[in-house]
C-alpha cells in the first residue's frame, strides 16, 4: 500500500539555508515513493495549498508522469479512504488527537524517528503513552540504538504513569520495527573517469590518499573534529603518505568556519584541507567520486542513525566510522571498513548536564557540547587502523566493494521502501482485525469526539455568553434584512472575511419571511446542519440581520 504523506517543504527539500539529515533523508524518501508508487497516485496531506503546489512540483522532477492527489488537512474522510497516514518525524501525538474526529481506527499513522536529544522530541515520546495512538500505529526506529532509547523514554514514563495514577496498567505502544534509512546507490556509482576527473579538479595527484568527511560540520552536533585530526596528522607524519582531508558539508557561520580552519592549522598542519560545499550537488558528488577513504567519528547524542557510511559504502569506499549511534547497524568492523570503539560516562553521570539543560531549556547546543566533549574514541585503534587504510591500497579496495554490495543489496531505497510497504500492510491488517473484534469496537466507540485541546471554540469557552444558540433558539428576520444589505455589508473590509455563503443567507432569509422558526427548522429548510445554522445565525444576528430569542417554538 501507499500512504498519505504529511508535507512541508522543509522536510522534504534540500533547498533550505541549512541542509538537516532530516531532510536528505527526507528527500530520499520522497524519491522511493515516488518511484514505488505502483499504479497510485502519491498524496500530500497538508493544509496549506502553497505547500501541496510545492508537492507538486518536488514530485514532478522525480518523475512527470506521476500523479498527485492532494488531501487537505481537514479532509480526514479522504485519510480514512487511503488507510494511512505518514509524518516524517516522531510526532505520533498530534496526529492521533486530530483522528479521533474520524475514530481512532479510521486509518494508521507511521512515523520516523530523526534525532532524538531534543526536550521537545522526547517530550512527544513519551507522551505517546497517553495520547490515542493504537496498537495499528508505528514508530519506525532507524537503528537498533534508537529503538532502545524509546524503550527507555517509555519505561521512564510508564513508570511515572503508575505512580502518578496509582494504577499498574500497561498502556499499549504503537509498533516501533528497526527499519533504517535508505540511499539511491546509484546516485553514488562513478565511472574510472569521473573519479579521475573530479580528483583532478581537486587538484589531487596520483601518490595523494584523499580521506573524506561528508557532513555537518559542527563541533557540537555531529562530530567533534579533534579526533579525526589528531590521527590523520600523527599518520601522515608516521607514514609519510600525502594525506588530504576533503572536508564535504557546511558551517551554519563564518565564525564556525573560521574554528575549522583554525583547528586544521594546530592539529593537522601536515595534511592538506579542502572544503566542499555540501549544498552544491555536483561538488559533493565531485568529493564522493574523488576519495579513497571515508571517515566519520560520530560523537553527538543529536545523531541517531547518520546517511554518511551508507553513501560511503555505495561510493565504494571504505568507512572508517565510530562505533556509535547507527553506524553500529550499517558498517560492519572490519568487512565494510573499521568500527572504532567509543567511551562515554556511565548512566546516571549526566545529572549535572541535565539539570543545568532542564533548567536553560534554550542552551541545547551547551548541553550537546558537554555531552559529546565526554564521548572518547580509542585514538590508539583509530590510528592503527587508519594507517591501515592509508597504506594498504588492496584492503581499500575490498573494503569498498564489500560495501557497495552491501549498499546496494540492504539500504537502497527500493529495497527500504518495499520494507515500509510491508509494515504498512501489517499496521492496515491490524486495524482491519481491530474493527472486526467486537470487544475492541466497543471499547473504540466510546472514544472521544476530539481531544481536549480541540474540543471548539463554543465547547471549551460555552461558559462565556449569556445564552446560546441552539435547535430551539427562535430565529426571525431584522426589518431592515434584505440580501442587498447583507452583500452590501460583507463588501465592506471590516466584514471580508465573514464565512456565511450570500447564497446560503439569501435562503434563510426566504425561509424566514413567513414568520420566525428554530434553528433546527431553519437548518431542515435551508439545507444544511443544525450546528452549521447555529454558527450562521450567530453571525448574521452579530449585524443586526437576524433577531435571536428564547420561548415556545412558532407554530
Amino acid at each position: 500500500m501507499n500512504p498519505a504523506i504529511v508535507f512541508e517543504p522543509d522536510g522534504y527539500l534540500l533547498t533550505g539555508p541549512k541542509l538537516m539529515g532530516r531532510q536528505s533523508a527526507g528527500a530520499g524518501f520522497l524519491r522511493a515513493a515516488v518511484q514505488g508508487r505502483g499504479d497510485q497516485p502519491v498524496r500530500a496531506f497538508t493544509p496549506s495549498a502553497k505547500s501541496a503546489e510545492v508537492f507538486r512540483s518536488a514530485v514532478a522532477d522525480i518523475d512527470p508522469a506521476a500523479a498527485t492527489e492532494w488531501i487537505a488537512g481537514h479532509r480526514l474522510d479522504l485519510l480514512a479512504a487511503t488507510g494511512l497516514l505518514y509524518r516524517p518525524d516522531q510526532l505520533l501525538g498530534p496526529m492521533a488527537r486530530q483522528r479521533l474526529r474520524a475514530g481512532p481506527a479510521a486509518y494508521s499513522l507511521c512515523g520516523v524517528t530523526h534525532t532524538l536529544a531534543t526536550a521537545g522530541t522526547l517530550d512527544a515520546i513519551a507522551k505517546i503513552l497517553v495520547e490515542p495512538v493504537m496498537p495499528w500505529d508505528a514508530l519506525i526506529c532507524t537503528s537498533k540504538v534508537a529503538l532502545a532509547v524509546i524503550d527507555a523514554v517509555l519505561d521512564r514514563e510508564e513508570e511515572h504513569q503508575r505512580w502518578r495514577t496509582r494504577q499498574d496498567a500497561v498502556r499499549d505502544r504503537p509498533l516501533l520495527p528497526v527499519i533504517p534509512l535508505g540511499v539511491h546507490t546509484d546516485d553514488f556509482a562513478f565511472a574510472d573517469e569521473e573519479r579521475q576527473g573530479s580528483r583532478t579538479a581537486l587538484g589531487l595527484g596520483d601518490t595523494d590518499v584523499a580521506v573524506l568527511f561528508a557532513g555537518r560540520l559542527s563541533v557540537a552536533g555531529k562530530a567533534h573534529p579533534y579526533p579525526m585530526l589528531r590521527a590523520l596528522q600523527d599518520v601522515a607524519r608516521d607514514t609519510g603518505k600525502s594525506i588530504v582531508l576533503l572536508l564535504a558539508g557546511q558551517t551554519f557561520n563564518a565564525a564556525i568556519r573560521g574554528v575549522f580552519e583554525s583547528a586544521l592549522a594546530t592539529f593537522c598542519p601536515d595534511v592538506r584541507p579542502v572544503f566542499v560545499d555540501g549544498k552544491d550537488f555536483a561538488a559533493y558528488r565531485g568529493a564522493w567520486a574523488a576519495a579513497d577513504i571515508f571517515i566519520s567519528l560520530a560523537d553527538s547524542i543529536q545523531e541517531t542513525f547518520g546517511l554518511t557510511p551508507l553513501e560511503a559504502m555505495a561510493a565504494g569506499l571504505p568507512a572508517l566510522v565510530s562505533d556509535w549511534n547507527g553506524y553500529k547497524d550499517t558498517v560492519r568492523d572490519g568487512v565494510d571498513g573499521f568500527r572504532i570503539p567509543t567511551w562515554a560516562p556511565a548512566p546516571g553521570a549526566g545529572d549535572v548536564v541535565t539539570r543545568y539543560f532542564e533548567a536553560q531549556p534554550n542552551g541545547y547546543d551547551d548541553y550537546l557540547y558537554r555531552s559529546n566533549t565526554a564521548v572518547a574514541v580509542d585514538m590508539g585503534e583509530l590510528r592503527a587502523r587508519l594507517r591501515d587504510l592509508v597504506l594498504d591500497e588492496a584492503l581499500r579496495r575490498r573494503m569498498g566493494a564489500a560495501g557497495r554490495a552491501r549498499a546496494r543489496s540492504t539500504f537502497d531505497w527500493r529495497v527500504i521502501f518495499r520494507s515500509y510497504q510491508s509494515l504498512w500492510n501489517v499496521q492496515t491488517e491490524l486495524r482491519r482485525r481491530a474493527a472486526a473484534d467486537p470487544a475492541t469496537q466497543a471499547w473504540l466507540s466510546r472514544a472521544p469526539a476530539s481531544s481536549a485541546d480541540h474540543m471548539g471554540p463554543f465547547d471549551t469557552f460555552a461558559s462565556y455568553p449569556t445564552r446560546h444558540v441552539a435547535a430551539a433558539t427562535i430565529v426571525s428576520r431584522a426589518p431592515e434584512a434584505t440580501p442587498e444589505a447583507y452583500r452590501a455589508l460583507i463588501a465592506d473590509p471590516l466584514l471580508s472575511l465573514w464565512r456565511a455563503s450570500p447564497e446560503l443567507t439569501d435562503r434563510v432569509l426566504a425561509a424566514l419571511e413567513a414568520g420566525p422558526l428554530t434553528v433546527e427548522t431553519l437548518a431542515a429548510a435551508t439545507g444544511v446542519t443544525i450546528p452549521q445554522m447555529t454558527e450562521v445565525a450567530a453571525r448574521l444576528a452579530k449585524i443586526d440581520l437576524l433577531i435571536l430569542a428564547t420561548g415556545p417554538s412558532p407554530v
